[in-house]
């Protein structure tokens, strides 16, 4: 019951207001208006600009479908049922990446893990998992670079949202640009279309288009440049055909440099934020035993909301030394409970009820990773979004609240001291006027 709990809170934790929002109060102020009982009907809604905006591909097949039907027209892609390779237990125990041997690890495996670690002792930086939230933590990398106190990091781990800002935290202050218009220029049409397939709630092509479009040759070469250095840059997946956590070595995969690697690399940050059931799965393509075949993976917030290092390793009974000589937490994601009315409505209750339980889950990992840190005498720094109920987007990837929220993270970056050092501070209510510097918008 434990291990299907946490498994439960991980999926949503990712990115579930950013799926339920569309249908519980994505709508503009006053929009709700629209949703009466005569105006339910897409068609109605797609002659609203802030709907057709985030809901392009549904308003177009809604367009077509007016027109004449073809006299043999083609089955839709949603209606096919998907098919693989096969794979067996025994060639995911030999599956490789072919001319990539050290491009990933099981993220329980603890000589594995130890054998990918960064060649020379530097600070390490963890990014959470937190969909939208993330703005946040982008906003305080800016503004820490800004202030020029942030550091090289020896590793850095993203999970999720974290994922995606990863590689350019990575390579540096540099990016930083990119990495602000990534958590300020997009919103809700930009990352899903509210259309089934047939393995997903919605469909992230958005998403992957975007994430061409920002992964390029250039910053591939900036990773393996990095990783030649002795850094590394893990990302966390979950393979779902092995039920386990995967780590993926992007340096490594970057060192590669070729368009086989390229597509590698993005199909990884895809999957990292793939939630089952409502985001689709990726599959990645690789050998075992000679044949060419595929795994499944998704959001790699299933496992842990935060990747550390594997479970035995931050066990409490564990003994394990960490080799870093800081260790910084942005948790993109709130962490303290508020008070809030809860919708009278089946998407409304889960959804405030699953918050409830991920907050918990995110501030247990986090408590877990303070502990280690303290068992090894690593200095532990740690920063996430303190915010009051009334401070919330008006649905999925409100742009407007995100650049608040960047902009919040910003001024916290270039304070004195953007971090919190001992974790029971991040388990008490925050204080508003200490804690915010500037008011999010609602």
């Amino acid at each position: 019951m434990r291990l299907l709990l946490s498994a439960l809170l991980s999926v949503v934790l990712a990115g579930i207001v950013i799926v339920l929002a569309p249908f519980a109060g994505a709508a503009p102020s006053g929009a709700q208006t629209e949703f009466s009982d005569q105006a339910r009907t897409r068609p109605a809604l797609c002659g609203k600009r802030w709907y057709a905006r985030a809901h392009r591909r549904a308003c177009r097949q809604d367009a077509a479908a007016k027109k004449p039907a073809a006299a043999t027209p083609e089955k839709p892609k949603s209606a096919e049922a998907p098919t693989r390779p096969d794979l067996t237990g025994d060639q995911e125990n030999v599956a490789i990446i072919p001319g990539i041997p050290d491009a990933r690890f099981w993220a329980d495996s603890e000589a594995d893990f130890t054998r990918a670690l960064p060649s020379e002792r530097g600070p390490w930086i963890v990014l959470s998992t937190g969909g939208g939230d993330g703005a946040f933590g982008a906003g305080l990398l800016t503004g820490w670079a800004a202030s020029g106190k942030r550091p090289q990091f020896a590793l850095v781990t993203g999970v999720s949202t974290g994922a995606l800002m990863a590689p350019f935290v990575f390579v540096g202050s540099s990016m930083d640009d990119r990495l602000k218009r990534a958590y300020t220029e997009y919103n809700a049409g930009d990352i899903f279309e509210d259309v089934k397939t047939p393995e997903s709630l919605v469909d992230t092509w958005p998403l992957k288009r975007l994430i061409a479009k920002e992964v390029t040759p250039e910053l591939l070469a900036a990773v393996a440049e990095g990783h030649k250095a002795g850094r590394r840059l893990f990302v966390a997946t979950t393979n779902l055909d092995a039920g386990r956590s995967m780590i993926w070595n992007m340096g490594a995969i970057a060192a590669r440099g070729d368009d086989a690697a390229l597509k590698l690399f993005r199909d990884i940050l895809l999957a990292s934020t793939a939630i089952p059931g409502l985001f689709p799965p990726v599959l990645i393509d690789i050998e075992a035993d000679g044949k060419k075949t595929q795994e499944m993976h998704a959001d790699g917030g299933l496992a842990a909301q935060l990747y550390v290092a594997p479970e035995s390793v931050v066990n409490t009974s564990s003994t394990y030394q960490l080799p870093a000589t800081a260790l910084y937490v942005i948790a993109n994601s709130r962490l303290t409970p508020e008070f809030q009315i809860t919708e009278r409505s089946l998407l409304g209750v889960l959804g405030h009820s699953i918050t409830v339980g991920v907050q918990s889950a995110l501030r247990v990992g986090i408590d877990r990773v303070y502990a280690v840190a303290k068992r090894g005498n690593v200095p532990f720094n740690l920063a996430y979004p303190a915010l009051a109920a009334d401070q919330q987007g008006r649905g999925a990837f409100d742009s407007e609240f995100m650049k608040g929220l960047f902009e919040l993270g910003a001024a916290r970056g270039k304070s004195e001291d953007p971090f919190v050092h001992d974790v029971s501070d991040a388990l008490r209510p925050p204080a508003p006027a200490a804690n915010s510097p500037a008011p999010a918008p609602k």
